[in-house]
């Protein structure tokens, strides 16, 4: 694993702060997903366990979680920033990288006595004290167990059991069920370690991976349907819009899975899954070989990992589709100018 050049510490310099200070805040991103609740909670209730007082925040006042993670020990504790009146002690970023992402909780990280990252995505700057982040990790979550077992004191095995199952969960989702280019070597080690420490893989699977509303099925029914392909296949792009989630009943966390339908076609190499969401529209990018979604993705003025990126845009729904095809085109056959892009559904 390699740290990025913002890294100014180890885990267990972090371990150690925390371990001297009280009153702590744990905080993650904008539209938590798996990785993010899990390292947050995983967290917490370690140091909990050595006698700490630790508040798990939600990064916007009105955030929504996924309920497929409400089985998660602990997640009906995340509350929102302004249920946490301090003081704050010490803030704690967990698989977040700038104050941007951390929302309406940014006036805690402020009022912070200190401040800490532990993450996984790479960025040129950096929000805190003492920073490590480690783009080779397959998950934050998988950072987060390295430091409670290895510079936190030993904890009983009730205890070890809820931080291995919000670890694992964590690492489970970031990887696509270690799926995904970022499952490795020592992700793998790592969920053989959570299991062994208590946490049920089936029990994940089934609650994460296996409990979708009907809505949300129905939503990915559409997303099929309007499939667009470009460069001989090997890109592809489809959209929801608020009325598809105003008809089926739908709610966010029910298009999470979609992008996972697209990436999933023989001769796929890069995928976009749009969405209206708010005022903007929201992209999704998935990479299924060493392609570099996160270059596009920074173009939009968003960001994320090689295989697995975002970004907002505003406009037209379907003006912005076709222009971000014809990107995706160019950034898998850019000596070919990209290739036509093909008509809705050609693919079905």
């Amino acid at each position: 694993m390699a740290t990025t050049p913002q890294t100014n510490a180890t885990l267990g310099d972090i371990a150690r702060e925390l371990l001297r200070r009280d009153d702590i805040v744990i905080c993650g991103h904008v539209s938590p997903d798996g990785d993010c609740l899990g390292s947050q909670l995983a967290l917490a209730h370690a140091l909990r366990a050595c006698g700490k007082r630790v508040s798990c925040v939600l990064a916007e006042e009105d955030a929504s979680i996924d309920g497929g993670l409400a089985f998660l020990p602990g997640i009906d504790g995340l509350v929102p920033p302004s249920a946490c009146e301090g003081p704050v002690g010490a803030f704690v970023g967990v698989d977040v990288p700038t104050v941007e992402r951390i929302g309406d909780a940014a006036r805690l990280h402020a009022a912070a006595a200190f401040t800490a990252t532990i993450d996984h995505h790479a960025v040129p700057t950096t929000m805190a004290e003492l920073v490590y982040v480690d783009p080779d990790a397959a998950a934050t979550a998988l950072l987060v167990w390295e430091l409670v077992t290895g510079f936190l004191p030993a904890l009983d095995e009730d205890v070890r059991a809820k931080v291995a199952l919000c670890a694992y969960t964590g690492l489970a989702t970031d990887t696509g069920r270690f799926q995904y280019q970022n499952t490795d070597a020592a992700c793998l080690r790592a969920a053989s370690e959570m299991v062994a420490a208590g946490a049920d893989p089936a029990r994940v699977a089934r609650e994460v991976f296996q409990s979708r509303r009907l809505a949300s099925v129905r939503l990915e029914a559409r997303a099929i349907e309007r499939m667009r392909f470009a460069a001989d296949g090997q890109a592809v792009l489809s959209w929801v819009s608020r009325a598809d989630f105003e008809e089926l009943g739908a709610v966010k966390a029910d298009a999470e899975p979609l992008i996972n339908a697209l990436r999933s076609v023989a001769g796929v190499r890069v995928a976009c899954m749009l969405r209206e969401q708010g005022e903007g529209i929201r992209g999704s990018l998935r990479a299924k070989d060493e392609t570099d979604v996160s270059a596009l993705a920074r173009r939009y003025g968003g960001g994320g990992h090689v295989a697995a990126a975002g970004f907002t845009l505003h406009g037209d729904l379907q003006e912005q589709a076709t222009a971000v095809l014809a990107d995706l085109a160019a950034l898998v056959a850019p000596e070919a100018g990209g290739g036509a892009a093909s008509g809705e559904g050609s693919r079905r």
